[in-house]
């Protein structure tokens, strides 16, 4: 069982770093006022605002403005700014034994889901895929709901997914419970030959992902089912593909062609359709909690990601 990080309350203070990409500024200062709301306070990384191309300053400085906000006692929680690109480029000179040791929330999604991943494996710590400051919060289009999700964040709460929310679409049938684990589709298949490959064995595999064409989503999950990715996953949670129509071919298969070829042929629960992702609403979920996935009822029932 993960170590689930204790809760938030009024008067915290949670860490805002940039992980990957350069956040837009604006939408970062314009999300500062929701973080009042909740009654947070909060503290910059010192390398928030650096610009190096596609990535928000070296990789040495995004991993020091990382590891110091898990080693600052006085940070209660950490929620990336933004995604993009970069992640990746130093995890594995990431301190995951410094995680393991000071654990607390760790909210972002996207690019971010390289560090989910990590993080899970080798720190053992429940983490949030969740909207993100500039990227999301920051923007005009942020949604009710997805404000609400932070309250998972400052008690114990059973998330419950049905189709008030959005409409779900069955690709195979059947319930199964597991561990809940995964993000972006495109970052699940870059771990795949890595230290920190994904291991779904028994696990409840969600994915999502943002401007793939049909053909790249296949690839993906190609690259999955060839790993035993698809095979050892108790079930599927598909979350939001959004800006997937072809742009350079007149021919294509359809986004649903590729899932029913992949995974509607699973012995095992397959649903699609979640308002999880590049989205509006977002609904944010714990990673590395038991949940249940019950196609025939179009739920999915998630456990408490804090204590």
């Amino acid at each position: 069982m993960r170590i689930r990080p204790k809760r938030l309350h009024a008067g915290d203070t949670i860490g805002i770093v940039a992980p990957s990409s350069p956040p837009n500024q604006a939408n970062l200062e314009r999300s500062l006022a929701f973080l009042e709301q909740l009654g947070l306070k909060w503290k910059f990384g010192r390398h928030v605002n650096n610009v190096n191309g596609y990535l928000a300053g070296s990789d040495d400085e995004r991993l020091q403005d990382l590891e110091d906000m898990f080693a600052d006692p006085s940070i209660s929680g950490i929620i990336c700014a933004g995604g993009g690109y970069g992640s990746a480029r130093y995890t594995d000179r990431l301190d995951l034994q410094l995680i393991r040791e000071n654990p607390k929330v760790f909210w972002g999604f996207s690019d971010i889901t390289f560090l989910h991943t990590a993080i899970g494996l080798y720190s053992n710590l429940v983490t949030f895929h969740g909207p993100m400051l500039a990227s999301c919060v920051g923007k005009d289009t942020f949604h009710e709901l997805s404000a609400k999700m932070f309250r998972q964040l400052f008690e114990p709460m059973e998330l419950h997914y049905t189709e008030e929310i959005s409409p779900l679409n069955v690709l195979a049938s059947g319930s199964a419970q597991g561990e809940l684990v995964g993000g972006n589709l495109s970052l699940l298949a870059d771990t795949i030959g890595t230290k920190f490959e994904i291991d779904t064995k028994g696990k409840l595999l969600f994915i999502e992902d943002v401007g793939e064409e049909p053909y790249r989503v296949d690839g993906m999950l190609n690259q999955l089912r060839m790993a035993g990715k698809l095979s050892d996953a108790a079930g599927i949670v598909i979350g939001d593909f959004s800006d997937v129509e072809p742009k350079k071919q007149q021919r294509t298969l359809s986004l649903d062609d590729v899932f029913h070829h992949y995974l509607g042929g699973l012995a095992k629960p397959v649903v699609e359709g979640f308002k999880i992702g590049h989205c509006e609403p977002h609904f944010a979920i714990p990673l590395g909690v038991a949940a249940k996935l019950d196609a025939d009822q179009k739920t999915l029932t998630i456990l408490p990601g804090v204590e």
